[in-house]
Parts: structure tokens; sequence; C-alpha cells
């Protein structure tokens, strides 16, 4: 079952792009779904470590500089957040906009805000949702200080 929330965080989503309790969150994999040159749709994957709520209407994603997912979001700024959390799979409509690049940055990224346009949740009356897309890191320990620091940079 489809439901169209509003265009802000609903106290799920909102908790798990707050940029805290990293450790609880790092097997998260979220997808985020831009338009290609040629029409189509690219998927890329992003964490807790990338994303963070800046509100409950406003987010900031942090980007490997010269990827497809950053050209596009450069030419178009559309995207969509995708996420399964907690038993329900989340989508998030997105307008973004480059941010400045950030002089001495540790983890040099393409920075870009981005307003909530539409926040869509599905759940399943027949099943649960058990899991969406997760990950093992291979060195956890430094990821999560790399993604606090990212975090760090993409609130400047």
């Amino acid at each position: 079952m489809k439901m169209a929330d509003d265009a802000q965080l609903n106290d799920e989503l909102y908790a798990l792009l707050d940029g805290t309790q990293l450790n609880e969150k790092m097997h998260i994999a979220m997808t985020l779904h831009s338009v290609d040159e040629e029409g189509y749709p690219h998927q890329a994957m992003v964490s807790a470590g990338e994303v963070w709520a800046e509100s409950r209407s406003r987010l900031r994603i942090a980007l490997w500089i010269g990827t497809s997912t950053t050209g596009n979001l450069l030419r178009t700024g559309r995207a969509l957040l995708a996420v399964v959390h907690n038993g329900v799979s989340y989508t998030v409509r997105l307008q973004a906009q480059a941010l400045p690049e950030l002089e001495h940055a540790q983890h040099p990224r393409a920075r870009f805000t981005a307003d909530v346009l539409e926040t869509r949740s599905d759940i399943a009356k027949y099943a649960t949702l058990t899991c969406g897309i997760t990950i093992e890191l291979h060195d956890p320990q430094a990821v999560v200080v790399r993604w606090k620091e990212t975090l760090e940079e993409l609130k400047k």
C-alpha cells in the first residue's frame, strides 16, 4: 500500500538521516536515483554517512566528485532517495542544488543541498519487509570516522 506523505521527512526518516548514531546505521545502504543524459534512470548507493537531514524539509548530500550521479544532479537537480527501514520502503523526491566546494576538505566531495518535494512510504498488507539493501563494511571503525568527518563538512 503506497501512501503519499508530504514534503517533509517523518520521524523514522529524520532519525535515520540525522547524522547521529552512525555505528547503528553502518549496515544500511540507500539508493539515490537520478536521470542520465539519455533520460534513463541511474542508481547510486549512498550511506548514512553521506546524507544528512539539515531539517525535515532539506537534506545535504555528499557524492564522489566526477561520478555519473554527481553530473546528473549538476545537470538536472532531480533525484529520488530510496531506503527500506524498519519494515517500510521509503522514497523521497528531491530537488538538489550544488553547494560550493570546501577548501581543505578532509574528504573532498561534491556537496548538494536538496529540498524534499515529496515523501512516500510503501508497505504490503500481505508481507513484512525485513530489510532493504544492507552492507558489511570492510573497516567499520575507519569508515564511521570518515562518515562523521564527511557529515561535519556537509554542515558547513
